[in-house]
């Protein structure tokens, strides 16, 4: 790229982002009055006025002002593993949770399609009412067995699960404190409970015991909300310290294992066995079934009567049709398989770690990633982000950019998502084409 049309592409980028950035805080402050337009406007005009759209907009505009062809929504026209077809070409796939490779294993799979000849496709109605299935509980019991923990309770939606059991646990008058890099669903969790919202910063403990020691006695019930493996930078905190704080400072403390469950510790039992960690000094385990359990919800495991709280009161429980026994059934057999197959965790981890150190070794930047499953490459620049991605893509390896407004603008990456089926020569392929293409960029 001659280095004129270089520099018209950053002033462009830098003033798009700009402009998102005043319509991202736009939305943010926005609170027009819906009548005061509605009569005079058509839906879809009143639509296309909201900032949400102006950031869709913008987005897109971007895009075309500087050639960067839009790296989402690509389709995919098989199972997602180690490698993926899209448009009729086999592509190298870094963006999918399939981390143990059970999402298209076999025998899963059988399991899943018996599920449906016995059951259906559907529970057809929320399971207090008329959709409860052996399945499920039997794949709660097998949840609650593998966390030690009295029981558990299975969701149809893994986001849904942290949303709907902060919200119904806690309410005005209890505190919420999470890590500043915290899922959405944890924030969407606090925000519908009423309760008081407080952040720390990212993994710093220290930060947190400060925070309580400040503002404990002002709540009735404090939850501490962490995750076991952060699914944007690919590191995990340090549990002990985290459960130390919550006991001394007669807190609750939820982790969530979305991306650490099957991944973390020696047989994947999570960051519990990565730290050595009893598991009833974590008041509610949260996972979800979408990536090592190879079907799709959310669960929570812990005290009986937790569980039995969430079973009669949490609204995206009681008020939704049960999990598709299919999928049960599919998550109940991953379960199984990581309990008889730990050298996947073996190979998993085996590729994290190659990943990590062939990246670090060609110049890139891995942020915080401690090689796992998870391991980005820090570009700086969200434009850059979807370069990288885009040149990638022509290469065969597909990747998704992450840039703002869900990272700040230096913070822009690509998220490599890596799999125990991945090869060791196919990680060293990405890795090298990765550089050359950082190299050209620089």
């Amino acid at each position: 790229m001659a280095l004129g049309e270089h520099i018209r592409q950053q002033l462009a980028a830098k003033a798009l982002q700009r402009r998102l950035e005043r319509t991202t805080e736009a939305a943010a402050a926005s609170g027009t009055p819906v009548a005061e337009v509605a009569g005079t406007e058509s839906a879809r005009s009143r639509f296309e006025a909201m900032p949400q759209y102006q950031q869709v907009r913008i987005m897109r505009e971007m895009g075309e002002t500087l050639r960067v062809a839009s790296p989402f929504f690509r389709v995919h026209e098989g199972a997602a593993g180690a490698t993926t077809q899209i448009g009729g070409r086999e592509y190298l796939n870094f963006a999918n949770y399939n981390y143990l490779g059970l999402a298209d294993d076999p025998v899963v799979a059988a399991r899943a399609k018996a599920a449906i000849d016995r059951y259906g496709t559907s529970a057809s109605a929320s399971r207090i009412v008329a959709g409860e299935r052996p399945v499920h509980r039997a794949l709660e019991h097998a949840l609650a067995a593998f966390y030690d923990t009295d029981d558990c309770v299975a969701f149809v939606s893994g986001h849904a699960t942290n949303v709907t059991v902060i919200g119904a646990l806690f309410g005005p008058g209890d505190l919420i404190v999470h890590d500043a890099l915290a899922h959405n669903s944890i924030v969407q969790g606090a925000q519908l409970s009423g309760a008081k919202r407080l952040s720390f910063a990212h993994n710093d403990w220290q930060a947190l015991d400060e925070l309580l020691t400040r503002t404990r006695r002002d709540y009735r019930h404090v939850l501490i909300a962490i995750e076991g493996l952060y699914s944007m930078d690919g590191d995990h905190p340090d549990l002990a310290r985290f459960c130390e704080l919550k006991e001394r400072h007669g807190a609750f403390l939820m982790v969530d294992e979305a991306h650490s469950l099957g991944v973390l510790g020696a047989s994947g039992k999570g960051i519990r066995e990565q730290c050595d960690i009893d598991s009833n000094r974590v008041d509610l385990w949260m996972g979800t079934m979408s990536k090592t359990l190879a079907g799709c919800g959310g669960f929570i495991a812990g005290c009986q009567p937790l569980v039995d709280m969430l079973r009669h009161f949490a609204p995206g429980f009681l008020y939704s049709v049960g999990l598709a026994p299919a999928l049960a059934e599919a998550s109940l057999a991953a379960l199984e398989c990581l309990l008889a197959e730990p050298e996947r965790v073996v190979r998993l981890q085996a590729r994290g770690r190659q990943f990590l150190t062939e990246a670090r070794a060609a110049g890139l930047d891995t942020g915080l990633s401690q090689g796992f499953a998870v391991v980005p490459v820090i570009t700086g620049s969200s434009v850059k982000a979807a370069q990288w991605a885009n040149a990638l893509f022509d290469e065969g390896v597909n990747v998704q950019p992450i840039f703002y407004p869900a990272v700040e603008e230096k913070s822009a990456r690509l998220r490599f998502f890596i799999c125990s089926t991945h090869a060791p020569e196919q990680i060293s392929r990405t890795v090298i084409a990765l550089s050359r293409i950082a190299g050209v960029a620089r």
